[in-house]
């Protein structure tokens, strides 16, 4: 983050991860299986939303649960078990969400495509962030909670614009996630009118990222 202006970067998460004894991705998160498979939903919510070009390596889009070999293909019969398919449906619609959303791409190479909101909460590990468009208004709002635990009516203090939906959530059922934290309704009170200052009200789900716009 000291130097992401200076040049335009790739964030891989590359072949020499995978093999030689490092542990395919879904086996470097911690906790058991369902909290294995929502820390690397979460991993690539996080990867997604920051700037810089993405890049996995084969298998690591379905959750591979050995490491690379040369030698053979990769484990496709993962896929008959829904955690797999689960994270590839997952990495899917974010591909699709980096398509659709400007707030994503046109400035991720400056100043203009990031801001820090929330970084007083390393106790709890919830991380906010938003992302800018080069249009006034082309905002997203990313909320990281990287614990096992749902944070129920969490506030956060804003600048700038109203977010009234939910566009992604990491722990949707059909990502295999639990699916029962999730925000039908965005609560935003605005605070002051003249500084445009606003409080987030927000239900967020155990090892996530949900994304607001």
């Amino acid at each position: 983050m000291m130097y992401f202006y200076d040049e335009n970067f790739m964030l891989p998460l590359s072949h020499d991860e995978v093999v030689h004894g490092k542990s395919p991705m879904l086996y470097k998160m911690p906790g058991d299986e369902w909290q294995k498979f929502a820390n690397l939903r979460a991993l690539y919510t996080y990867m997604w939303t920051h700037p810089g070009g993405r890049l996995l390596f084969m298998g690591n889009e379905f959750g591979q649960t050995s490491e690379w070999n040369y030698k053979s293909e990769l484990d496709w019969f993962l896929l008959q078990y829904p955690g797999h398919t689960g994270v590839q449906k997952c990495v899917a619609d974010l591909n699709g969400l980096l398509k659709k959303s400007p707030a994503l791409y046109e400035n991720q190479f400056n100043m203009y495509g990031f801001e820090w909101i929330d970084l007083n909460h390393a106790a709890e590990t919830v991380i906010v962030y938003k992302r800018k468009g080069k249009e006034e208004g082309n905002e997203l709002l990313v909320i990281l909670n990287l614990t096992p635990v749902p944070r129920w009516d969490w506030q956060i203090e804003l600048r700038g614009k109203i977010f009234t939906k939910e566009i992604f959530n990491s722990d949707a059922k059909e990502y295999w996630g639990n699916g029962t934290v999730y925000n039908p309704e965005i609560r935003q009170e605005v605070l002051d009118k003249k500084e445009n200052t606003s409080r987030l009200t927000i239900n967020l789900p155990p090892l996530s990222g949900i994304i607001l716009a």
